[in-house]
């Protein structure tokens, strides 16, 4: 059992989102080839791991996160010789690849659910959570996150089953032994295949007890997490990464003990959906209040020390661009984005980096008819029928909607921005004559080079994974700052998170230690310019 192996403390990871990264064939879409093709900039980026946003098969209802076949690649990205050519190539450039498992539901389609319609003894019905009923009228009032009843009729069985998301996924029922040994199967297929890890979607959900109206952290959740675990990720030397929106630092010491008994670390939201009115829906703007996010982090920070661990990020495929959202996408996106990710990457846990952050990619501005996100398709519609504003709407959009994030990547200034020979999938993001890898990779000052910095510093000081923080200055208005520290080392991170020029209080304390990385050219200690952010290191 590998479960004190912890290197992943010092690992960085990067998130892909296949179908924007690369294509190989002229399709428009990326592909597993694609990836394969750019792994070297990875290797120059200096990461450790890639985290693929699905590509097991499916109908693609809810972008692959409803699978039908586990133990196959949709023909959309590849096959599996593509896949296991993905795994040893990235082997040899010392990265992983950690495979995204959705194991709340399955798609519709998956045979399982075929079969469990069939009739209420075929040994797959109880592989979902079926309920008896009448037509119109379901168990109870329970809704599904994309809208409607969490219950489906199906009149050839005079049923309903539960479904937490789309009608398409349909939830499993972890309460079946047979079905989590088909899982734990799965699993040790792929860890045979030399997959280094998981992300586990929605995994808080596994336990649900519709009846009582509980989907998240259900009585049996860590139960079930436990035996996944024995059973399959202890078996090797993994990453293992619970995503967990319902969670607090309380939860995220079960999710992530330390002595390997559920998962490696816990991917939680709580600072992330800090700009929206309260009880709104994410699409209600409200400023960030900075001085709540320096709350929430320093509450993760300390409250997960020796007993956790957490992951670090402000990007990924469903969010909107971090320099775009928290930082200066205009006159001082790089400073900004170089701010933001010193910010992060000074903290303990395992930091993400989403495709395109390390570039400063930035949110788009499309015609409505030029968007394809289903969730921002559906919200345009349903507040137009609310009598919303169209340009309050589109303000919004522009804001949040999932399509800021994933718009191709920006590899260079030809045609299409070297992410496709043909028509792209979605818009790109016209600013790629201007941000893109080509015009970075080999220029000292970009954003790209300061994420390869940070990701370095991460392996070279040891107080970055297991240094205790303190945070400074906590009612500050403008500035982010605290300290690492273990015993032979002191780190100290200063960020002006604003577009002003303010004094800068911790002046005296900088004078005593070394400069890691800044995002200005020239010091003055006695000032922060706008957006500038530093990072510092004293030896015992």
């Amino acid at each position: 059992m590998a479960v004190n192996n912890k290197w992943w403390k010092n690992a960085v990871i990067y998130q892909i989102y296949p179908r924007s990264f690369q294509d190989s064939n002229g399709d428009g879409i990326g592909d597993l080839q694609g990836i394969i093709q750019r792994l070297d900039y990875l290797e120059k980026l200096g990461i450790d791991a890639i985290w693929l946003s699905p590509v097991c098969r499916s109908p693609q209802d809810d972008n692959g996160y409803d699978i039908s076949d586990y133990q196959d690649i949709d023909p959309m990205f590849g096959n599996l010789d593509d896949m296991e050519r993905l795994i040893a190539e990235a082997r040899k450039r010392n990265i992983r690849i950690i495979m995204d498992l959705v194991l709340n539901h399955s798609s519709d389609e998956h045979r399982w659910f075929l079969e469990a319609k069939k009739s209420r003894e075929n040994p797959y019905h109880d592989y979902y959570v079926w309920r008896d009923g009448v037509e119109g009228t379901p168990p109870n009032d329970m809704r599904a996150s994309f809208g409607g009843s969490a219950w489906e009729w199906v009149p050839e069985l005079q049923q309903y089953y539960f479904h937490q998301f789309s009608v398409k996924q349909p939830d499993l029922n972890w309460e079946n032994p047979k079905l989590r040994r088909e899982i734990y199967d799965m699993i040790l297929w792929w860890m045979d295949k030399g997959v280094g890890g998981f992300r586990l979607d929605v995994i808080d959900q596994i336990a649900k007890e519709p009846d009582l109206h509980i989907t998240g952290n259900g009585p049996r959740l860590h139960e079930f997490i436990r035996e996944l675990s024995k059973e399959t990720f202890q078996k090797g030397d993994l990453i293992t990464v619970g995503e967990a929106w319902g969670a607090d630092p309380e939860r995220a010491k079960l999710y992530s003990n330390p002595d390997g008994s559920e998962f490696s670390m816990v991917f939680q939201f709580e600072h992330i959906m800090l700009d929206q009115q309260e009880g709104k829906e994410k699409w209600d703007l409200a400023p960030l209040p900075f001085l709540k996010l320096k709350e929430i982090f320093n509450r993760w920070q300390c409250e997960l020390y020796g007993c956790g661990w957490n992951s670090l990020f402000w990007d990924n495929h469903d969010l909107p661009r971090i320099v775009s959202r928290w930082g200066n996408d205009g006159k001082y996106r790089v400073e900004s984005a170089k701010m933001l990710a010193i910010l992060l990457h000074g903290m303990q846990g395992t930091p993400y980096i989403y495709q395109g952050e390390e570039l400063g990619m930035t949110n788009v501005k499309f015609d409505f008819e030029d968007y394809r996100d289903i969730e921002t398709v559906n919200m345009h519609r349903e507040r137009l029928e609310k009598g919303y504003a169209e340009e309050e709407i589109m303000k919004s959009i522009y804001a949040k909607s999932r399509d800021n994030a994933r718009t191709p990547m920006q590899w260079d200034d030809t045609e299409h921005a070297g992410f496709t020979e043909g028509t792209p999938w979605i818009r790109l993001n016209p600013n790629y004559t201007e941000i893109n890898a080509a015009s970075q990779i080999n220029d000292p000052d970009s954003i790209f080079s300061c994420y390869r910095t940070l990701v370095g510093l991460r392996k070279q000081y040891p107080v970055l994974a297991d240094g205790r923080f303190e945070m400074l200055l906590a009612d500050d208005e403008d500035i982010f700052a605290y300290t690492r520290e273990d015993e032979t080392s002191r780190l100290l991170v200063i960020c002006n998170f604003h577009d002003k020029e303010i004094p800068c209080p911790l002046s005296r304390e900088q004078k005593e230690m070394k400069l890691l990385v800044g995002n200005y050219k020239d010091q003055n200690l006695e000032t922060l310019r706008p957006y500038e952010a530093r990072m510092y290191i004293s030896e015992k």
